[in-house]
């Protein structure tokens, strides 16, 4: 069974999202912890979340994927920004443990010209700061697009903040397809030797999650503008190859498209299609 889902609002509640993700036939999603461009969270309703669980065990939903917001940074050049990046994550952390072994995302952030060997060694170090061995949740690492100073924009950047992590069991990583396509890494004509590359350098056993997304600009662009799926550089054909992909297709896709909620319904609906039982 094919595991997608796509990203919808917390704002009305855990249980309301689940049954909003069921009525577009979706059977995970993922949800931003807290306003994506703030720091401000909604409180967590402990009745709420044991409803959304039993919601998701009762129809199957593959396990949920978070977002932490787009101003965490934990390679800033500014300690403020570092700290209040730490702060952030804790707090969602904490909170992911009301819905327990679920699955916990973020850009690993911009070195902001300090260069990537610092940007990534600060990872390290909040990382090792925040991931407990008590913790049931999973914490994913984003591949990135390269625009500016992004660390995560090639698989060997992305093993250096694993291999710096003690708690590795802790730690994987979410293939973005947007963001890939946009580093350089040829999905539409080679996916066999990307993921042969990743599986070298990383290991496939660390691939938790996927950004399904088509691009709106070329291989190696490292621009980062999503498209809705179909209509970008990528195109269906080399998506429908992604979600059918012997070593892809029992993972979570979660649509990061430019839509509303219809258009997700639409998209899911054409993936299901397109997927081979």
């Amino acid at each position: 069974m094919l595991k997608i889902g796509c990203h919808l609002s917390i704002s009305k509640g855990f249980k309301a999202i689940g049954n909003e993700a069921l009525k577009i036939h979706a059977n995970t999603f993922q949800f931003f912890t807290r306003n994506p461009r703030g720091s401000k969270a909604k409180e967590i309703d402990p009745n709420d979340t044991e409803a959304l669980r039993m919601l998701m065990k009762e129809n199957q939903f593959a396990r949920i994927l978070a977002h932490a917001p787009y101003t965490l940074n934990p390679c800033s050049p500014e300690e403020k920004t570092r700290e209040f990046a730490i702060q952030v994550m804790a707090d969602d952390l904490v909170r992911m443990e009301y819905l327990p072994n679920n699955l916990y995302n973020f850009h690993p952030g911009s070195h902001g010209g300090q260069g990537a060997e610092v940007g990534i060694h600060q990872i390290i170090v909040q990382l090792n700061t925040l991931l407990k061995p008590e913790q049931t949740t999973t914490v994913l690492l984003e591949t990135m697009a390269g625009k500016g100073t992004e660390v995560g924009r090639t698989f060997e950047e992305l093993r250096q903040i694993l291999d710096g992590v003690i708690l590795s069991e802790r730690i994987g990583v979410c293939m973005d397809t947007c963001h890939i396509n946009d580093a350089g890494y040829d999905i539409i004509n080679d996916l066999d030797g990307v993921l042969d590359s990743f599986d070298k350098i990383i290991g496939l056993e660390r691939l938790y999650a996927i950004h399904l997304n088509d691009s709106l600009n070329s291989k190696g662009s490292h621009k980062d503008r999503h498209a809705k799926i179909g209509e970008g550089s990528i195109g269906l054909k080399a998506i429908t190859q992604i979600i059918n992909h012997p070593k892809l297709r029992h993972l979570p896709f979660f649509l990061e498209t430019p839509n509303d909620i219809s258009g997700y319904a639409q998209e899911i609906a054409l993936l299901r299609d397109a997927y081979k039982e």
